[in-house]
């Protein structure tokens, strides 16, 4: 614990906080753990605060930019790609526990997983320490972002990623279906399949369908960025 808190640059008053943030879902799923027991609510409220304090660093930071162009910027600090580089940097994967299958071994899953899991690092320094603790720990490399034109040009999300990658190879676009919802109202975990016509190519899970329909299109991404998409023939249509 000492040494992710070096890494994040915040000592918590209440490490149950911390190891807490750290437990995925699929730990709980293998385990007689309690549902309550990972970290899906600490990165629901992570997720809010990291959206409020990137929004009101942009709006104090850029004072001539507008609405339209403030929103992009936050999009492209907030994405999964974004917050997975962040996990990366402080080595989260070293000490996030999942369940079985190797899931930090595989590229979409990694970064699904280390990026939900720093959102909910920073709901429990919320929790812990309040909202200026979550801005000291975000300042430095928001500060780095703004300073640094080629860093300010983040990845889109992977819904978009995915989109224009298709459109580029093979001139067509992915469709999205709900295959289920599962548990309380409080706790609803969804399941979103991306197609390809006829063809499923990922399926993701998330805290809300806007965050599945991420997560497939992540993992689809990743797939069929190995492949030599020339042809419609080539993506199994």
């Amino acid at each position: 614990m000492k040494a992710l808190e070096e890494q994040l640059g915040y000592r918590f008053n209440d490490r149950s906080l911390l190891r807490l943030a750290l437990v995925h879902r699929s730990l709980v799923n293998e385990s007689d753990l309690s549902v309550l027991d990972s970290n899906e609510r600490l990165e629901f409220l992570g997720d809010a605060v990291l959206g409020l304090v990137v929004a009101e660093f942009l709006y104090q930071r850029f004072p001539d930019r507008l609405e339209g162009d403030l929103t992009k910027r936050r999009a492209a600090l907030v994405n999964l790609d974004s917050l997975a580089q962040r996990a990366e940097d402080a080595c989260l994967a070293d000490f996030v526990s999942t369940g079985g299958g190797n899931l930090l071994s595989r590229p979409s899953s990694r970064r699904t997983i280390l990026g939900r899991s720093y959102e909910a690092l920073l709901g429990a320094i919320y929790l812990d320490g309040g909202i200026e603790s979550v801005r000291q720990v975000l300042s430095p490399w928001l500060e780095r972002i703004a300073s640094d034109p080629d860093e300010n040009s983040a990845p889109p999300d992977n819904k978009s990623r995915l989109q224009v990658l298709l459109l580029q190879k093979l001139k067509t676009t992915p469709s999205y279906q709900l295959l289920r919802a599962s548990g309380p109202d409080h706790e609803k975990w969804f399941e979103v399949e991306v197609r390809l016509a006829e063809r499923v190519l990922a399926i993701g899970g998330g805290s809300s369908v806007q965050r599945a329909e991420q997560a497939a299109a992540g993992s689809a991404y990743d797939v069929l960025r190995e492949e030599d998409l020339t042809s419609p023939a080539d993506s199994g249509l």
